[in-house]
């Protein structure tokens, strides 16, 4: 990456800590209520942002961790893991309709909810003490792999991203479109 580029790219903590942050905010979205497309959209965006996370972590960061501590947090980091891309395989083979879809959900939920909290309170204040001048390096390190990763994928975040809006929130993207244009041009003839 350009140094340009490098400035800008968060690191390695705050770029966990940002993927947390967008998979709960994900997470606090979905009501067992919602319309099939949204619970499916909502979850094939989750479940995409974990894996990537979780491959970014295994590639990179738990990697250049393990070099300087032993910590217990670090050795259960990717059992979790595994067991979260267990229950993100049966979520990609059911229907959000399946009534175990919910609760396969929501069992994804704990035990991110759990890892996360572990990851946060032990695990990224210990590498923010023993790694603190290669953080930015790392953030680099994941935010070009990040990049080849979802790059294949661009499609599929759009069609998820456009499944998770509720009815309400299209109708007022739309009018706030509308608005926007006909605003744009009502100021280009004055």
């Amino acid at each position: 990456m350009n140094s340009i580029t490098s400035a800008l790219t968060p690191n390695a903590t705050t770029m966990i800590r940002l993927d947390h942050a967008h998979v709960l905010a994900t997470f606090h979205q979905y009501r067992i209520s919602s319309r099939p497309q949204v619970k499916l959209g909502l979850v094939n965006t989750t479940c995409l942002a974990l894996e990537v996370h979780a491959q970014l972590e295994e590639e990179i960061f738990y990697p250049a961790l393990r070099e300087v501590t032993d910590n217990e947090a670090i050795k259960k980091a990717v059992p979790e893991h595994a067991e979260m891309k267990r229950l993100i395989a049966l979520l990609r083979g059911m229907k959000p309709e399946d009534e175990r879809y919910d609760d396969t959900y929501m069992a994804l939920m704990r035990d991110v909810l759990h890892h996360v909290a572990e990851e946060e309170t032990v695990m990224l204040p210990e590498a923010e003490r023993l790694l603190q001048d290669h953080l930015g390096d790392l953030g680099s390190r994941m935010m070009k792999r990040r990049l080849q990763l979802v790059a294949p994928r661009t499609a599929d975040i759009a069609v998820n991203m456009a499944r998770a809006l509720p009815i309400p929130s299209i109708a007022m993207l739309a009018g706030a479109t509308v608005a926007g244009l006909l605003l744009g041009r009502r100021l280009t003839r004055n």
